[in-house]
């Protein structure tokens, strides 16, 4: 049952991504070109995101255990409260990639099953670097 849930949970997001128009890099970079011709179609979906994203946390909040896990799941909510210099310079290179390539990882799915060769180069390069940052990530400083 899980796994037809998650395969669910994706499938929605997947369509909202096409429907909404933001599997398209134009968008994105459309978004990001201040002096251009500037698009606004991304603050429209975020903001969408944003208020479903906090109805769902307000409903999760009261729950004791996660909706598809039973009884005998645990609620897992962040515990992080710090902003840290990783927590910045991943920030930075999250923004950095997505404003050059104008794709994020599930954007990037997304056109890998539409078969959009850039997106097949962003997701290699992708899961790259978290290989990368797998392997190194223990010997750099904190």
């Amino acid at each position: 049952m899980r796994s037809v849930s998650v395969f669910l949970c994706g499938l929605v997001f997947g369509i909202g991504l096409i429907v909404s128009g933001m599997a398209d890099p134009a968008n994105v970079i459309g978004f990001l070109d201040l002096a251009g011709l500037w698009n606004p179609q991304l603050a429209l979906v975020m903001a969408g995101a944003v208020a479903v994203g906090l109805a769902g946390f307000a409903l999760a909040r009261r729950r004791t255990h996660p909706l598809l896990a039973g009884a005998e799941g645990t609620m897992h909510w962040p515990t992080a409260t710090r902003v840290d210099r990783r927590l910045m310079l991943g920030s930075v290179l999250f923004g950095v990639g997505w404003g050059l390539a104008g794709f994020c990882p599930g954007p990037a799915l997304v056109g890998v099953g539409l078969g959009n060769g850039d997106a097949v180069v962003f997701t290699v390069a992708m899961l790259a670097g978290m290989f990368l940052h797998r392997k190194l990530a223990p010997h750099l400083p904190g």
